[in-house]
């Protein structure tokens, strides 16, 4: 079969969401299963799969959901909870007193506290953890999931302590024969005249942190417009505009930080502590009043009698009668946060035996069904554990009622149940998608044949289109590090082949694969369904889809730049993309900020 014919085929089950999901706007409840009929049909029809392995690979999928599940059970718990007791009240009354306004009180909780989190966990912590607390200050539900997907960007290259870079891209490039003889040619030797992986990891790194610093620049501002433009009383990109200096202070006071650490000390801490610098400087200059919209009265959504059914969802967060009269101390109100920062940083570090321990419970099973597809659960070691445990202490700590907490735990299984459908199918399709090799076809899997497809075409130009494949990578798996253990090697041999640093072609795709997390159906689903945002879901993606768009193609043109400037100097394609992006980007603000002044 031909080259062109296999990547269109390889495209069907992704081009089924986009259609139904994204423009006819059905529920992902009833997309996904769909989508997951495609790729089973696609992979028995075309690919000449088993059905034992197609079988192995669905249940591969529930598995994995299940995991998921269970950690959207663990931070609608811990939401739950907090709002039972009374804490999400003193939380909104604090940030009310940092700033009142919405577009503020979005960056510092998405943007910083949410790459924060990141950093720490990865794996789609953050909207498990900024989602709902950006609901329970008073964001309609989608606001809050729309916000919380666009910051899973910047950050999530170097989430999880590294886990993209050391995990994702490592794996896929070592093993190969041809990786290791290049980087010894390179100087990547250890002692012993080895390949010292981690030392290419480390010039990986930094390169994929300098093309997210300077993307990610614009990232909080784009941000705040889209939740002005989608959910502001007018309707309006002018006031997030207006935000543009606090929003440009706060990206430099991460991404600057951010891009040291990672030059300088490696890709394990870029996003941990680059947020937390930014964190400590921002909150600062909010309380201060410094870098604000002058001449403005603080934006909001409206009253939320006003807001459009669509931003609503099941979680509905009330004020306790008893914070009317006796507020709680902020510092308790906040100490579950707290609790699970801490927790979720001390649980990712491998030089502590806390890991291990957490690690050593483990549910395997092996050559599923005779295949060769494996799945494992470690459930102390996920997120939801962390969640779980908060939410007990916090009963405690604020001294709740038993009632209360059922109550709590009563909500939260309610959600999560009307959640799983959406889940339990979108999984399960992923996992036939990279498990669609070793078939009688002889085929390569989907997601490569699709990459080889466009690689064809592409030739010299390849590095405007490597973001992309990065992209499609983690919006289909639900995961930056996947995304770069499917195609890092791929990515590396095509750089060969044209004749760039392969290095580059790598940092692209690394920051493409973030990018894709924007749009992730995987990663909305289970956003959305934190706060029971059900069957809006392709909602959500169309109106995040304008910063994927950004952040797929800029890099590109960075790329494009960099890699061919020594041949074709700095006046090449991708420098004239680059310009012509920003100048398109100036002329929308400059025009709308004049609109704003008369």
């Amino acid at each position: 079969m031909e080259t062109g014919l296999l990547a269109l085929l390889s495209f069907l089950p992704i081009l089924v969401v986009m259609v139904f999901l994204v423009i006819l706007r059905w529920p992902a409840s009833r997309a996904m299963p769909l989508s997951y009929i495609t790729a089973a049909g696609l992979a028995l029809a075309v690919w000449k799969i088993s059905a034992v392995q197609v079988a192995a690979a669905t249940v591969k999928g529930l598995i994995v959901a299940l995991s998921l599940l269970y950690i959207i059970f663990g931070a609608i718990l811990l939401l739950n909870t907090l709002q039972e007791s009374g804490a999400i009240r003193s939380i909104r009354d604090g940030f009310t007193s940092i700033s009142p306004d919405r577009r503020i009180q979005a960056i510092i909780i998405a943007w910083l506290f949410g790459s924060f989190i990141e950093g720490s966990a990865g794996f789609g912590t953050p909207a498990a953890v900024a989602v709902p607390l950006l609901v329970g200050l008073g964001f309609p539900a989608m606001a809050a999931v729309v916000a919380g997907m666009i910051i899973q960007s910047t950050p999530v290259s170097f989430g999880a302590l590294g886990t993209p870079i050391l995990v994702g891209v490592q794996t896929g490039l070592t093993g190969d024969a041809a990786v290791a003889d290049w980087a010894i040619a390179q100087g990547f030797v250890q002692n012993d005249g080895s390949f010292d992986s981690y030392a290419l990891m480390f010039q990986i790194g930094w390169r994929v942190a300098f093309l997210h610093a300077v993307t990610g620049a614009l990232i909080p501002l784009i941000m705040v417009s889209l939740l002005t433009r989608f959910f502001g009383p007018d309707r309006s990109l002018r006031h997030g505009l207006k935000c543009w200096r606090f929003a440009i202070a706060s990206s430099f006071a991460m991404t600057v930080p951010y891009f040291l650490v990672a030059r300088f000390l490696g890709p394990e801490f870029p996003s941990l502590l680059g947020s937390l610098v930014g964190l400590a400087i921002m909150v600062t200059v909010a309380r201060r009043g410094w870098l604000m919209p002058d001449k403005e009265k603080p934006w909001g959504f409206g009253a939320p009698e006003k807001w459009e059914p669509e931003w609503k969802g099941l979680v509905e967060i009330k004020d306790q009668p008893a914070s009317e009269t006796n507020p709680m101390v902020l510092w308790k109100a906040w100490m579950p946060y707290l609790l699970v920062a801490v927790l979720l940083v001390l649980t990712r570090l491998k030089f502590l035996p806390i890991v291990g321990w957490l690690r050593s419970v483990k549910l395997e099973w092996t050559q599923i069904f005779g295949s060769q597809i494996a799945a494992s659960v470690e459930p102390l070691y996920l997120p939801g554990t962390i969640f779980i445990v908060v939410s007990l202490s916090t009963f405690f700590l604020h001294g709740m009622t038993w009632k209360s907490y059922r109550d709590a735990w009563g909500r939260s299984v309610g959600t999560v149940i009307k959640a799983s459908v959406a889940v339990i199918f979108t999984v399960p399709m992923v996992q036939i998608f990279l498990n669609s090799h070793e078939g009688l076809a002889g085929f390569a899997k989907m997601p490569n044949a699709l990459a080889e497809g466009i690689a064809q075409i592409a030739g010299g130009a390849w590095p405007l289109f490597a973001p992309l494949i990065g992209g499609f990578g983690a919006f289909v798996a639900g995961s930056n590090t996947v995304s770069n253990m499917t195609f890092s090697l791929f990515q590396f041999g095509v750089g060969q082949r044209i004749g760039v640093d392969p290095m580059w072609i790598i940092a692209l795709q690394a920051v493409g694969g973030a990018a894709g997390n924007i749009i992730c159906v995987h990663n909305v689903v289970a956003a959305s369904a934190v706060v029971g945002l059900l069957g809006k879901e392709g909602a959500v993606i169309r109106k995040t889809l304008p910063a994927f768009i950004y952040y797929a193609f800029l890099p590109g043109a960075l790329g494009y730049a960099i890699v061919w400037q020594a041949q074709k100097g700095w006046l090449n394609l991708g420098s004239l993309i680059t310009v012509l992006i920003w100048s398109l980007l100036i002329g929308i603000a400059v025009k709308y900020l004049r609109t704003s002044n008369h």
